[in-house]
């Protein structure tokens, strides 16, 4: 018999390390997908491979996702913290060199916003509840959950006022009432009226 035991090929062993410290199966498909493609990009052939000049191979990865691949922060961490996860949970290898990858850029998203002139051409062609919850989004800015939950006791017409109730986060928040939806929301039915 052999005195060397067999080891589970790599990706097999990484998913048992994941299993027995109970990561979620989104973070076991999500890292076994990144070391997969790290050991792809290096055409890396053996598991002996994996030891010989670690930090260098995972720095020209980090490197190659922001440069080539163009990807997210959040992705680019997510690389690397399986690659860390893959080489001191799994390997046992402490990482002592430092690893200066370039790191990914954030991008700036800009929202895009109607101009008072398009939103006023949306409303015209609005009518009813449909109106009234629109005008709520705009002027008051509900989410449209919160504006096709409102209940009229919600609405407070002396000190202009609605109270959201279980807004983002579960919480309550109170918010301007524009004067400007006042006559339609006087004169139409509860838009909350089956939702207590």
């Amino acid at each position: 018999m052999s005195s060397q035991v067999k080891k589970k090929p790599i990706l097999e062993e990484v998913r048992d390390v994941l299993r027995r410290k109970h990561y979620s199966i989104h973070t076991e498909r999500s890292y076994i997908d990144w070391i997969r493609r790290f050991i792809v990009f290096h055409k890396m052939k053996n598991r002996e491979e994996l030891f010989a000049a670690s930090e260098q191979k995972i720095e020209d990865y980090l490197t190659y996702l922001a440069i080539e691949k163009h990807v997210a922060p959040s992705t680019q961490n997510q690389a690397m913290n399986a690659l860390f996860f893959l080489y001191k949970r799994v390997l046992k290898q402490e990482l002592t060199q430092e690893i200066n990858g370039v790191r990914a850029a954030r991008k700036v998203k800009i929202p895009v916003v109607l101009t008072r002139e398009e939103v006023a051409t949306i409303l015209s062609l609005m009518e009813g509840v449909p109106r009234l919850v629109a005008q709520l989004l705009y002027g008051a800015g509900l989410r449209i959950t919160e504006a096709v939950r409102l209940r009229v006791q919600d609405l407070d017409f002396g000190y202009r006022q609605i109270t959201v109730r279980s807004g983002k986060g579960g919480k309550d928040r109170v918010t301007t009432f524009p004067k400007a939806i006042e006559p339609l929301a006087q004169g139409s039915p509860d838009p909350g009226q089956g939702h207590a």
